[in-house]
Order: structure tokens, then sequence, then C-alpha cells
């Protein structure tokens, strides 16, 4: 693996090229990094090349590489390193607590001890755990939860202190601590104050982060993606030259594009030099949160109407975190303010995750020539969730992704992993079946075919980043990013379709991934 020759032949296999001018192929021909041709014939002399390697793919299908157009690297990455406390590791409060004095006890104290993705709906308690739970796990050591959806957080006492929260502690913007009813003092409950947290709290050492990147890297393959969208609002200078050094000797070999916040936009490179292209390296779009964590838009209309147009104005890409209806509604008239004040051809602005997105929503954005980044793998792991949570009159739009593809949207996928498992095709089946873990379906209605959801994680993922010339679909000239599957997903009974396996994966003409044979 990872060896690369002149010419390299897939034939005899099933090809769905995702590109309308030659959808269905039997044989990719590369040469370098790049596709020299796509036939439905099998192998042609001509263009095969003297010393070709030819592998029979035995009527596997073949797709282009997946490309996860949201989701946080490093965050992903650090979470293989974290206490797992998703639901299927624990099933209550206490076993929380339990988890957590076990590996208390093998750690000295003062070290911290960090969770991830508890969900209190699928506790049996159906709450959040405090500080007075993790206290009981544990007081000799700081201990901080996380959500898993990021935006909520559980500290101890110990790691409340740490943090330097106490009860005379206000609110940074977007966020709140919760309170004892009694007291006023903080009971561990923190939400929207994850950036927060992430400058208080010490980070993972970089030898430490850096042998969990790589992991991280070596999943994604596995998992058939080549290309990531890092959309961490936080990334900066430090970031991107952690990158560029891991990328350089090798650590995270996928092609990365870095989104970064507005504090960040003036201090990232303006421009793509030679060196970071060859590695593999991109910015991104300037990524700003919208949330209600408080019951206001917070930035308010104003304040994200500025926003919008400094970067309309800029020449750069927007990408606006917008989940509820409400706030998804501010992004669109801050995009549309900033169209009416300067005009820009193809500025591409972006909806990230667009939770709640009715019909009307859809063709505001697509008269702005926007994209949506959405996560139809939410219906899988959070259905049950969404169907006791979501008031009846929004739930038929949400993540209304045969809305969008129907208005005429171009529309790309994202795990928002560590959020959710990054696996595309646990998305690709939720998207087509809307059907959650537990069995129960979630606003069926809005179900797609396995060809569109396919298509949001190449083709339209390739497009929402400004690399549809380059990736996304299987022809002549594109980058040489393909998978190998088990099973054909567009014949495959839905239900199969979350049993689906990588067998092999390329990059850039190299075989980065192979699985090896069951026995």
């Amino acid at each position: 693996m990872g060896k690369s020759d002149t010419g390299l032949v897939l034939r005899n296999a099933n090809v769905v090229t995702l590109d309308p001018h030659r959808p269905l192929a039997r044989t990719v021909y590369i040469q370098g990094k790049r596709i020299s041709g796509v036939s439905g014939k099998d192998v042609d002399p001509s263009l095969a090349g003297a010393d070709a390697r030819v592998i029979d793919c035995r009527d596997k299908t073949v797709i282009p590489a997946f490309h996860d157009a949201h989701c946080h690297v490093t965050a992903y990455a650090e979470s293989l390193l974290n206490i797992d406390l998703s639901p299927t590791s624990v099933k209550s409060v206490e076993d929380i607590v339990n988890k957590i004095k076990s590996v208390a006890a093998t750690l000295p104290a003062g070290k911290w001890i960090r969770c991830t993705g508890y969900n209190e709906f699928y506790l049996s308690e159906k709450r959040h755990p405090t500080l007075y739970d993790l206290d009981r796990a544990t007081v000799d050591h700081p201990v901080r939860l996380s959500h898993r959806s990021g935006h909520a957080h559980a500290l101890n006492s110990t790691g409340l202190r740490m943090a330097g929260i106490t009860g005379q502690s206000e609110e940074p913007p977007g966020g709140m601590i919760e309170r004892d009813l009694e007291t006023g003092d903080p009971n561990g409950l923190l939400f929207g104050m994850g950036s927060y947290l992430a400058a208080v709290i010490p980070p993972v050492g970089a030898a430490e982060l850096e042998v969990a990147v790589a992991r991280a890297g070596e999943t994604l393959l596995g998992l058939g993606i080549t290309t990531v969208q890092d959309a961490s609002p936080g990334n900066g200078p430090d970031r991107w030259n952690c990158y560029f050094a891991w990328k350089r000797r090798g650590v995270f070999p996928l092609r990365t594009i870095l989104m970064h916040g507005m504090d960040e936009a003036g201090r990232l490179p303006a421009g793509l030099p030679q060196n970071e292209y060859d590695v593999g390296l991109f910015t991104g779009a300037i990524k700003i949160m919208l949330d209600e964590v408080r019951g206001s838009l917070n930035p308010s209309q104003q304040e994200l109407n500025r926003l919008v147009f400094e970067i309309q104005k800029s020449g750069r890409q927007a990408a606006i975190h917008a989940v509820e209806e409400t706030t998804v509604d501010a992004a669109i008239t801050a995009l549309e303010q900033a169209a009416k004040r300067y005009i820009r051809k193809d500025s591409r602005h972006r909806l990230e995750h667009c939770s709640i997105c009715t019909p009307a929503a859809a063709c505001r954005l697509l008269k702005l020539g926007a994209a949506v980044a959405t996560n139809p793998v939410f219906i899988y792991y959070s259905g049950e969730r969404y169907l006791a949570t979501v008031p009846q009159e929004q739930l038929s739009h949400l993540y209304a992704v045969k809305d969008m593809l129907k208005a005429g949207l171009k529309v790309a996928a994202g795990s928002d992993a560590p959020v959710a498992g990054a696996d595309p095709l646990r998305g690709i089946y939720a998207a087509v079946t809307r059907c959650a873990e537990n069995g129960r379906y979630v606003v069926p209605s809005q179900a797609i075919s396995a060809l569109e959801a396919l298509g949001l994680y190449t083709a339209g993922a390739a497009y929402s980043c400004f690399l549809e010339k380059e990736l996304g679909t299987l022809a002549k000239g594109k980058l040489a990013d393909l998978v190998m599957l088990s099973g054909d997903p567009l014949s495959a009974d839905p239900e199969e379709l979350k049993n689906i396996r990588v067998e092999m994966t390329l990059m850039d003409g190299k075989i980065v991934y192979s699985r090896a044979p069951s026995r």
C-alpha cells in the first residue's frame, strides 16, 4: 500500500462516476495522480500503457472517494483518546460515575479526565450529569464531559475550580452557566462555552495529539474519506502550522480544507502557496457561529449582517452555523443584505447544518447561489430524540434534503465528527431510509435516492469548497481519488446500505487503504 505506479487500471468494475455525461463505466485509467480515462469497455491498451498495473475489481462497485464537508478533525482525534460515554457505552448517570471512578483509580491526582459523547436523552434519568454526580466519581481529578453535540459540557467541582468558574463568574457571549436555584452557585453544566473551556483547560500534549491525529487519519481513509473540511472556527495560524507539519511528515495524509473564524481571518494565508497545495492543505470558508443559547440571536442580526458583509466584500466564502429555523432565517437575511450591498459572482456562501429548512428558505438560498452543508447521519444517531423534542410543525422540515435538492440547491454532507460517527455509508443509509438507530423512521417523506445521497458526499462536497474541477466525480483529468465498495449502493436493498464496507481507498492514484480479506 502507498506505492504508486506510473499507470494503474481498475477493470471489470461497476463504476458509478457521478458524472452526468457518463454515469456508469467498466474501467478507470490512472496516470500519476490523475484519471487519464474512463471507459465503458474493458482494458484499452492505448489508454492503459505498457507498464500499467491492472487491478481486476471482480465486478465490485467503484465510486469517487468520500469527502466530509463538515467535521472537526482534531476534536475527532482527541475523542479517540477520551472516555467514551456514547449511548452504546453507558445507559445511565450511574454508569458514567462508575466508568469515571474506575479510570480515576489508575491516574495520578490532578490529571484531567476527558469524556465525550454523552447524550442525556438516552440516559435512563433523562438528564445531564452535574458536579454532584461527577464529584462522586472523583474530586482528586478535574473532570470534563462533552455532550455529543459539542455544545454542552459538564464539569466536576475540581474541574470548575481549575477552569476559573465560580458563583461570581459572568457568562461569556453566547454561553450559559447553569446554577443551583437555591445558592446560585454553578452546578457544573455549561452551555455554549466550548471555546472558553478550550482556552482555560490545558490541551492534550503535542506528541499525544499527533498519535491521535495519525490514528484518525487511518480510520478516515478506511472509511473511504480522502478529503475533509475542518469546520472549527478556532483554527488559526498555530493549527495551520500543525496541519502543515503533520502533512509534510505523512501523519495526516488526507486533503484538508481549514475553515477559521472571523478573529483568525487576517492571520491565515490569503492565497494557496504551491508548497501548501502540494501537501493538500487549503484555506477554507470563514466560519460564523450563530446560535440562540440564551434565547436571543448571538451574534445579533445587526452584527451578523456586518460580519457577512465584511466577508462578502473581502471576496471570501462565509460558512454560517445555523441550526434552528430562526437562525437559518437570520443567516439568509444577512446573506441577502450582503448581496444587495456588494455584488459578487459565485460567492458560494454556505449554511452549516441548516437543520430546519422550509421550502421557502431553500428557494431564498437558491436565489443567493448559496450551498448547504448538512448532516443526514444525525437522523440515524439522534432520530428518537428528534421525534420526541422537535415541534410537530418543524419536524417535516428537519434535515429536509429532498426539499433542498428539489429546489435546486447544491447540497453537501458532513459527519460533524466527533458529534456523530464519521462513516459516510451510515449517513447515506440515513438519507435514503430516514431510519434512526432504534428502527424508528424520521420524516420518511424527505428520503432521497442512493445516487442522490452518494452525491452529497462526493460531487456536492467538492462543490461546497470550490474543488469541483478536481474532485467529486470520476472523469478524465480529475484527481484519482476512488473507493471500491463491497456492494452496490444503487442496487442494494436500502436496509443493507449500512452494511456495505470499503474494500479499497485510492488517493492521488495511490492505494492508501486496503481491507484485509476475511478468512
